[in-house]
């Protein structure tokens, strides 16, 4: 068995453009973008869509589900995963998968959104634990 280590984060950098998607990771929700034009998700949050590159975008709460696309552990002193999640939206992150047992991940497994915190009081860091 090797556990996820609850390592340190680093401080996360807040500027006017991502300041309310980390406002929102403070209260526990995971925005997206949609694309008003398409009616297509995207990741990472944005004011133009990736899809036309029209400015016609919102943020939208996201369930916060997903399942693992693809992922692998990093076997150091503190092992780690890193992943791509597939959103249940349909857009995919990469990210980390934590709060368990590292050798247990598999590619398909539901996983949901968990934020943990990062240092200096910075706003916390989107990750994922299995369902």
């Amino acid at each position: 068995m090797t556990p996820a280590s609850n390592r340190k984060l680093m401080a996360i950098q807040v500027d006017p453009t991502n300041k309310p998607y980390f406002d929102a990771a403070s209260e526990g929700r995971l925005l997206i973008g949609l694309c008003k034009d398409t009616n297509k998700h995207f990741f990472y949050p944005r004011g133009c869509s990736p899809f036309t590159l029209s400015p016609n975008v919102e943020l939208v709460e996201a369930k916060g589900t997903g399942t693992i696309y693809s992922f692998t552990v990093m076997r150091t002193k503190e092992p780690f995963s890193v992943a791509y999640v597939e959103l249940d939206e349909g857009p995919r992150l990469f990210t980390n998968i934590v709060d368990c047992d590292l050798d247990s991940l598999k590619i398909g497994q539901k996983v949901k959104v968990v934020f943990k915190p990062t240092q200096e009081g910075s706003p916390p860091a989107t990750m994922f634990t299995p369902v």
